[in-house]
């Protein structure tokens, strides 16, 4: 059984190479860390983005809930807004702690 149905590998990458982008244009401007650095920020992004919503995906299929909620009808539920952060956000502070 697929854990998200509406996720795809070709959506992944395609989410992968422009935070790859985007890593590259911070590391431009911003030089508290190089370019390698940079970039690894942006594959933390772009994996553990993609993890955080399959973990949530996978609590609310154990729950058998459509929804995370309903106060933003029509996006999931207020979670599904942030369930990215949820494993991005400790894994960046790590990771710039380190660097």
């Amino acid at each position: 059984e697929r854990i998200s149905p509406g996720k795809t590998w070709e959506g992944w990458l395609g989410g992968t190479l422009l935070c790859l982008g985007v890593g590259y244009v911070l590391s431009l401007y911003l030089l508290d860390l190089d370019l390698p650095h940079w970039l690894g920020v942006a594959l933390i992004v772009a994996v553990f983005g993609v993890l955080g919503d399959l973990v949530e995906s996978m609590l609310k299929r154990s729950l058998q809930v459509k929804d995370s909620g309903s106060l933003l009808p029509g996006h999931g539920g207020i979670l599904d807004r942030f369930d990215s952060l949820l494993m991005v956000v400790p894994f960046i502070v790590a990771f710039l702690k380190v660097f």
